[in-house]
């Protein structure tokens, strides 16, 4: 009835030969063997839950198992759900990229960088575009500089094979705040 080894021993599974028992309204009632334990279970119509096996004695609990298995799953999916799964997506550009090309594909790492997701901007180069590899990495700083003010530049550009890359990933709060605080000190000394 254990699954994946993540749920406590219950009833026969229990290989225990004293317990310190606590009943269904949570009160003590002493250490029990196993036996009584048991029955005293089966009287409240309920299950006996091994909840604490490292305990000296260990303790368990009667309890209706069934609601306690649906209680442990259900805040397993809560948790789930509370982590942010960062995926790395990924923005090509090639050397000649036209501006409306450039700033759409900014509009798409912008919404990459918010939804919390890491991008990885490449510069593909074929051919004779290799003999330019200082255009790729114009675009590259250009992109640094055109989301400073929602991304970080992880990894600085570098050229591996025909492919120029960099990483950015999201600011924190800490990060924003701070760019924030910067900005308004730049706009009041120019002001």
């Amino acid at each position: 009835m254990a699954k994946e080894g993540k749920l406590p021993p219950v009833n026969e599974e229990i290989r225990v030969p004293k317990l310190r028992v606590i009943g269904k309204d949570g009160q003590q009632l002493g250490v029990l063997t196993l036996p009584d334990a048991l029955s005293r279970a089966r009287e409240a119509d309920s299950d006996l839950v091994l909840v604490a096996p490292g305990a000296q004695p260990p303790v368990a609990k009667i309890m209706d198992f069934g609601k306690y298995r649906y209680e442990i799953q259900k805040k397993e999916r809560e948790s789930k759900k509370k982590q942010k799964k960062t995926e790395l997506k990924q923005m090509k550009f090639r050397p000649k990229i036209d501006d409306n090309d450039y700033q759409t594909k900014l509009k798409h790492i912008r919404r990459f960088i918010e939804e919390g997701h890491l991008v990885r901007v490449t510069i593909m180069f074929r051919g004779r575009e290799m003999a330019f590899t200082e255009k790729g990495l114009e675009i590259l700083n250009q992109v640094i500089a055109d989301t400073a003010h929602f991304a970080k530049c992880v990894s600085k550009p570098k050229l591996e094979g025909r492919d120029m890359h960099m990483s950015l990933s999201p600011m924190s709060e800490e990060e924003m705040r701070r760019l924030e605080k910067q900005e308004k000190g730049k706009v009041e000394i120019e002001g």
